[in-house]
C-alpha cells in the first residue's frame, strides 16, 4: 500500500481526484438550495469545474476523445438511458392526447430539417464529405434529455405545452437521430445501407424505430403489471425498487438491441408505459369513488423503524396506491442517478476542452446553428400548431445540446470514423455542447420566469399528493 505522506508530497493524482470529487459533491449537497436560486443552470458550474481540473488547471483529467472513445461512449450511453427513462416517467397524457403532436413534430419534422440544414452547411461551407456532413447533423440535431431538465415538465400533471413539447422532443429525438447517424456512417463506407439505401430505410428507419418503441412499451407494461399483481395479491416483490428500475432499463435496452432496434426509444417507451399504467389505475380509483378511509392502520406502539417500514409496505401493496408508489420511487431514484450522470459527463467534457480541438469555423457555425437553423426548423414544424408565439420562440431557443450529442459522436468514432474527420467533428461538437451549456444555462432562469409572467397557465400545477409524498 503506498505511503500516504509520500503520495501527498508527490502530488499523487489519485489523492487530488478524491479531494476534488469529494469537495465538489459536498459543496453540491450543502449549497443545493442556493444553486437553484442562481440565474444559471448547475451544468455551467460543472463545466467550469471540469475546466479547472483539466489541462489548463489541476491536470487531473487525461482523456483523449479519439483514444478513449469507447469509455466516453459507454458513460454517455448510460447517462442518456437513465434520463430517457426519467423523462418517460414524467409524461402523463395518453398517446391519443393532442399534446403529443407538438413533440412528434419536433422529433420528426424539426429533426429532419435540422439534420438537412446542418448537412448543407457542412458540405458547402465546412467542405465536409456528404456522409460526414449528415453525421454532423445527426450528432447536433437532437436536444438533450439530461441537460434540459430546467425546461422540462416538473411532474406528470404539468400541462404546459412548452415544457411538454421540449420534454417529449428530448425523449424521442435521441432515438430518431439514430437513422441519420447510420446513414452518415453508411455514406462513409462504415455501415451497410444497401443499394440505393433500401436496407437503411427498411431496417434502420422503419423496423428499428417501430420495434424499439413497441418492445420497450410492451416490456414496461408487462413488468409493471407483474410487480403490481405480486404486491397487491400476494404482498410480495416489495422493496428494492432501485433494482427494479435499473433492471427494467437494462432489460428494455438489451432486448431492443437483440432485435436490432433502437434501445433509446425502447427505454423511453418503457417509462411511458409505467406512467400510463399508474394514470389508468389512479383514474379507475377516482371513478370508483374510493378513498383512503378503509386502509389498514398500523399500531402506533410499534418501534419507529418498524412503523415506517410497515407504512411503506402498506402503500406498496395497497390496491389503489401501489401503482403511484411504484412510479414515485422509480422516478425519485432515477432523478438522483440522472444528476450524477450529468456531473460526471459535463466534468469530463470540461476537462477535455483544449485549443487543439476548437476549429476556427466554430465561431460562426455555432451562431448559425443556434440562431438560424434551430429556429427555422422549429417554426416550420410548428406552423399552425396550438402553440403561442412565446412558446414557439422559447422552443426555438432551447434546443439544448449535451450528453446525447457526445454519445453519437463517440459512437461514430468507435465505429471507425477516420481520424481527420473525427478531429473536425470533435471540435465542432465540443464547441457546440459547451456553448449550449453556457448560453442556455445562463438564459434559462430569466426566460422561463418571464414566460410564466406573460403566458397564462404557464406556472406548473402542484404535484398530485401521492407524487409529493
Amino acid at each position: 500500500m503506498p505511503n500516504s505522506s509520500a503520495a501527498a508530497a508527490s502530488g499523487d493524482p489519485t489523492m487530488l481526484w478524491f479531494l476534488t470529487a469529494g469537495a465538489l459533491l459536498v459543496l453540491m449537497a450543502l449549497a443545493g438550495s442556493v444553486l437553484k436560486r442562481l440565474p444559471l443552470s448547475s451544468a455551467v458550474l460543472y463545466l467550469l469545474a471540469g475546466i479547472a481540473i483539466g489541462p489548463y488547471g489541476l491536470k487531473l483529467i487525461h482523456l483523449d476523445p479519439l483514444k478513449d472513445a469507447y469509455l466516453l461512449e459507454t458513460l454517455a450511453e448510460v447517462a442518456v438511458l437513465i434520463s430517457l427513462f426519467t423523462t418517460g416517467l414524467k409524461l402523463g397524457p395518453p398517446l391519443t392526447d393532442r399534446r403529443w403532436w407538438i413533440p412528434l413534430r419536433l422529433a420528426f419534422v424539426a429533426m429532419t430539417l435540422t439534420v438537412g440544414l446542418i448537412a448543407l452547411v457542412g458540405v458547402t461551407l465546412l467542405k465536409l464529405p456528404l456522409g460526414a456532413a449528415i453525421l454532423l447533423g445527426a450528432i447536433l440535431a437532437p436536444t438533450d434529455p439530461v441537460l434540459a431538465s430546467d425546461v422540462q415538465v416538473e411532474h406528470h400533471e404539468d400541462r404546459d405545452r412548452l415544457r411538454f413539447g421540449l420534454s417529449g422532443e428530448a425523449g424521442m429525438n435521441d432515438g430518431t437521430a439514430f437513422p441519420f447517424v447510420m446513414l452518415g456512417l453508411g455514406l462513409l463506407g462504415l455501415h451497410d445501407i444497401g443499394d440505393w439505401g433500401w436496407k437503411w430505410f427498411t431496417v434502420d428507419v422503419l423496423w428499428s424505430a417501430v420495434a424499439g418503441v413497441g418492445s420497450g412499451f410492451g416490456l414496461g407494461w408487462l413488468v409493471a403489471q407483474l410487480v403490481l399483481y405480486l404486491r397487491r395479491e400476494h404482498k410480495e416483490a416489495v422493496g428494492l425498487d432501485e433494482f427494479l428500475t435499473l433492471g427494467l432499463i437494462a432489460l428494455s435496452y438489451g432486448f431492443a438491441l437483440l432485435i436490432h432496434s433502437y434501445g433509446f426509444l425502447a427505454v423511453f417507451a418503457a417509462g411511458l408505459a409505467l406512467r400510463r399504467i399508474e394514470q389508468q389505475e389512479t383514474d379507475k380509483a377516482v371513478n370508483n369513488g374510493s378513498s383512503e378511509s378503509g386502509k389498514p392502520a398500523v399500531t402506533p406502539t410499534e418501534p419507529e423503524v418498524e412503523l415506517a417500514e410497515a407504512k411503506e409496505k402498506a402503500l406498496a401493496t395497497d390496491q389503489e396506491q401501489a401503482p403511484s408508489y411504484l412510479v414515485r420511487n422509480m422516478l425519485s431514484f432515477n432523478e438522483q442517478l440522472e444528476r450524477i450522470g450529468e456531473v460526471i459527463l459535463v466534468l469530463l467534457l470540461g476537462g477535455m476542452l483544449t485549443r487543439g480541438y476548437f476549429p476556427a469555423a466554430a465561431l460562426w457555425f455555432i451562431p448559425v446553428l443556434f440562431v438560424l437553423i434551430r429556429p427555422f426548423a422549429v417554426q416550420t414544424s410548428l406552423t399552425r400548431s396550438r402553440t403561442s408565439r412565446w412558446q414557439r420562440g422559447l422552443i426555438s431557443w432551447f434546443g439544448i445540446r449535451g450528453i446525447g450529442s457526445l454519445y453519437y459522436l463517440m459512437y461514430a468514432i468507435h465505429h471507425g470514423l477516420p481520424e481527420p474527420l473525427a478531429r473536425q467533428l470533435v471540435g465542432l461538437t465540443f464547441a457546440a455542447v459547451s456553448a449550449s451549456i453556457f448560453v442556455h444555462g445562463v438564459s434559462v432562469t430569466p426566460l422561463m420566469k418571464r414566460y410564466q409572467d406573460v403566458q397564462p397557465g404557464a406556472a406548473p400545477k402542484p404535484a398530485h399528493p401521492q407524487e409529493s409524498a
